[in-house]
């Protein structure tokens, strides 16, 4: 086996094992791994929170077993092959072994290390940008058209696993106009590759259109809730974390388009890149859609710092590997959950000061959202269980929630495999089982909730307890509560109907 092979292979060892050791026993998995696994079991061309790709994912992760092994192997595998791409990228480039060294190091020693940690379709989103730039660079390199096709291939699939490859596509073209690239648009073959990937979207476009195109809900929600708290200065600074440790590759990479000979043909990818985050940027976009645009420049900059550091210069390619080491150890004590939840909201000052203990509603809190949204869901499905393994009609049991996190969390855990825990929130409004006549109801209110005493539900039915919290601390869930409405007095099932199309509970 030659030596580049060995190494990449010690590379996804490396890879491998931090994996395994960057999340302690004490958290769950992440709400949003809960929906995506649940997907799995509601095919189709779409969903209203995400494209079909997760769902698909989800579904082979379901005949595989559905343990939280394959559930965190899945993202890992993707970030694996991202890792792969940039390797090739830098051969393609003509570099050497310190380049893939410095490449392989960079891509491993970043923020993909905690995209790859949860199963959402932000590590198929980081490989499907990687892959379409890598396509791109092969096409400048080479002018063999089969790589506009396998660009065409990216983008469809890249569509169906997230909506946010077009920012992608709104940059890179005005950036081909603006170069000697814009030849590319003489080139009959692009516009049938163009064809090829409409094709692979199609589904997915009539299915939104088939919904009343539920993705321009979902922005408009987004926006209301989530991007309004985001401040485009913050956004930029982000930037500047993902990446910290190979921060030196990538502004090595921005320069060798301009300064490096061999590389002056590749400078639409400094334009793309400009354009893109400039849209994000002016959207207020979270901080995190832009990732994929910096591993390529991590191609360019590995190969360009490889033709620098040479004579008595040499000595920089180990300090440079040293280096990138060190810089990335304070990034990993505090981006990962490797400690117990009570020892980081003892130790919370790193944190907050990296920005980590703001969330979504633009406050600080004891966790870091991600790792709050990784507790309590043990304990909910189990108090849940314990409830409805009391319940004797169990057939016209209806476990409804109040967000997509608790409904996925007790489908998942649950004794029961049959729960089928439901909100209206997210997909699970298309999932609400109206086929049969529900009777009983245990019903999952967030802490926010403002109808403690159930006055809603009083005149629905015969009997109403509060049975149980979830009492976890740390987890963002706390406070949530769990009732049990037994004896329907009127029909739920139409109550249900009309809620489905208010999405809200009345």
């Amino acid at each position: 086996m030659a030596k580049k092979t060995l190494i990449l292979w010690f590379f996804i060892l490396v890879k491998l094992v931090l994996h395994w050791i960057i999340i302690a026993p004490e958290y769950d998995l992440h709400r949003d791994e809960y929906l995506h696994l649940d997907q799995g079991k509601h095919l189709a061309w779409g969903d209203l929170s995400v494209p079909p790709f997760t769902s698909w994912t989800s579904y082979v992760i379901l005949f595989l077993g559905n343990s939280e092994f394959w559930v965190k192997l899945f993202p890992v595998l993707f970030g694996v092959l991202t890792m792969v791409v940039i390797w090739k990228g830098i051969e393609s480039l003509g570099g050497g072994l310190f380049a893939l060294i410095l490449g392989a190091a960079a891509i491993t020693l970043s923020v993909l290390l905690r995209i790859n940690m949860l199963y959402q379709p932000t590590s198929v989103d980081v490989l499907s940008w990687t892959l379409l730039y890598f396509s791109v660079l092969q096409f400048i390199r080479t002018e063999e058209n089969k790589w506009l096709y396998l660009a065409a291939v990216v983008i469809g699939i890249g569509f169906l696993n997230k909506y946010n490859i077009v920012f992608l596509l709104a940059g890179l073209v005005p950036a081909l106009l603006i170069t000697s690239q814009r030849k590319i648009f003489a080139n009959k073959q692009l516009y049938i590759a163009a064809i090829v990937a409409l094709v692979i979207i199609l589904p997915n476009l009539i299915w939104q259109y088939q919904n009343n195109f539920p993705v321009l809900h979902h922005m408009a929600l987004l926006k209301k809730t989530q991007l309004v708290n985001v401040n485009r200065l913050d956004f930029l600074k982000e930037q500047l974390l993902f990446f910290t440790s190979a921060l030196f590759v990538i502004l090595a990479g921005f320069v060798s388009l301009f300064v490096y000979p061999r590389f002056r043909k590749y400078q639409v990818f400094f334009w793309a890149f400009l354009f893109t985050l400039s849209l994000f940027t002016y959207l207020r976009a979270k901080g995190y859609y832009a990732i994929g645009l910096y591993p390529v420049f991590i191609a360019f900059g590995a190969v360009y710092l490889e033709s620098l550091f040479v004579g008595k210069l040499t000595w920089l390619r180990p300090a440079s590997i040293v280096a990138m080491v060190v810089l990335f150890v304070p990034f990993f004590r505090v981006a990962f959950p490797m400690s117990s939840p009570h020892f980081i909201a003892e130790h919370s000052k790193a944190y907050k000061d990296l920005g980590l203990l703001r969330w979504e509603d633009g406050k600080n809190h004891e966790l870091p959202q991600d790792f709050a949204d990784m507790l309590g869901w043990k304990e909910l499905a189990q108090k849940v269980d314990a409830d409805y393994e009391k319940i004797a009609d169990k057939e016209h049991t209806l476990v409804l929630c109040d967000n997509y996190g608790q409904a996925g969390a007790i489908n998942y855990y649950s004794r029961f495999k049959n729960i089928g825990a439901v909100t209206m929130n997210a997909d699970y409004i298309n999932w609400v089982p109206l086929d049969e006549e529900i009777r009983n109801v245990i019903l999952i209110q967030s802490a926010d909730d403002d109808d403690k005493d159930r006055k809603k539900e009083q005149p629905l039915f015969r009997e109403i307890r509060l049975t149980g919290r979830i009492e976890s601390r740390y987890a963002r869930e706390r406070g949530t509560s769990i009732y049990v409405l037994l004896d329907a007095r009127v029909s739920i099932n139409k109550i249900l109907e009309g809620d489905i199309k208010e999405n809200r509970w009345e």
